[in-house]
């Protein structure tokens, strides 16, 4: 499998060499679906919460008579029948979101987003990205000569220059092999891989 390499002015060059293990892949839309569907469940914190008709503040006092008011019958105004009144199954902040995913089938899913990105021609490597000073503005400046609007950094070790640069462009996140999500993948419309994060990627999903 040979991926696109791109000089600095955004033109392409020679070939580079990777897995076919990694990057050659079939596309899997299913198992994408499971990976990503877990990733994002497994980011909530689950932090939301109701109240019953006992938690309710609520006066115990019965609104009126049991009978003769031509009314229906009603014990306190904190039944779930009246408004401001409890939930009958509240949301808890207990409530478990997330969903189990084997080690395996998550690579297999990073692998499969991978391979399709080369397909569709958004996943190109570059020697390296650097910046003199950690400037926004030569960031933005470099990425627009290479022709690159919404774009996926991953480099083999985050430089300090780089990250600080990158924090203000909306469109644009710099990580590391290992912190390469599925959601992120899929999300920016180019991803840019350097030489020295192809092989740590290859040597976590191999």
């Amino acid at each position: 499998m040979e991926l696109k390499l791109l000089n600095e002015q955004g033109k392409e060059g020679a070939g580079v060499a990777a897995s076919d293990v990694v990057f050659g892949r079939d596309y899997n839309e299913a198992l994408i679906h499971q990976v990503v569907v877990a990733y994002q469940a497994n980011a909530r914190s689950g932090n939301r919460a109701q109240k019953d008709r006992e938690q309710v503040k609520h006066t115990t006092h019965k609104p009126w008579r049991q009978k003769g008011t031509g009314r229906a019958r009603a014990g306190m105004t904190s039944s779930p029948l009246w408004r401001g009144g409890g939930r009958i199954f509240p949301n808890s902040p207990e409530e478990n979101f997330s969903h189990k995913v084997n080690k395996k089938m998550y690579r297999a899913g990073v692998c499969s987003i991978l391979s399709q990105l080369a397909r569709e021609g958004r996943l190109s490597v570059v020697e390296d990205v650097k910046i003199e000073a950690p400037k926004t503005k030569l960031l933005a400046q470099k990425l627009k000569t290479m022709g690159l609007d919404s774009v996926l950094l991953i480099t083999d070790s985050v430089d300090e220059n780089l990250y600080l640069a990158s924090r203000n462009l909306p469109n644009v996140a710099v990580l590391e092999p290992r912190h390469a999500d599925p959601l992120s993948l899929i999300h920016y419309k180019k991803v840019l891989v350097t030489k020295g994060a192809i092989a740590k990627i290859e040597e976590m999903l191999s």
